[in-house]
């Protein structure tokens, strides 16, 4: 697999070895050992193959990139789980909120603001 991903890309296998050497991929082995290189592994070898190519960034920076970039994706999954939380929390509050009103002995009346009453002729 190794091979055809070199191809592919066109690098030579020693070059995705160096990689995997250095921990900026890590595709998982067959029974047989060979390297089996999943959608998410190809999406990570273009980053990093763009940071060298394009960008000029040396390995230890793609580390730091490749890094940041996992920290960052965390980041954002954590915030967006406590603002589903927040959500759920103030829903359940505004509905809490709802019951009580009803279940009020004297009726709340809203009442025009003073600004916006109208007049009758």
């Amino acid at each position: 697999m190794i091979s055809a991903v070199a191809e592919q890309y066109s690098i030579h296998p020693q070059t995705l070895r160096l990689y995997e050497r250095e921990g900026l991929l890590r595709p998982s082995r067959s029974e047989g050992n060979t390297r089996l290189y999943t959608d998410d592994d190809l999406e990570r070898l273009e980053i990093i193959l763009h940071l060298t190519r394009d960008l000029g960034v040396n390995l230890a920076g793609v580390e730091i990139i490749l890094n940041m970039r996992e920290k960052m994706s965390e980041m954002q999954r954590q915030i967006e789980e406590f603002v589903f939380t927040l959500n759920r929390e103030l829903a359940a509050h505004a509905r809490h909120g709802e019951q009580e009103q009803k279940n009020c002995l004297i009726p709340v009346i809203d009442f025009p603001s003073k600004g916006s009453s109208r007049r009758q002729s």
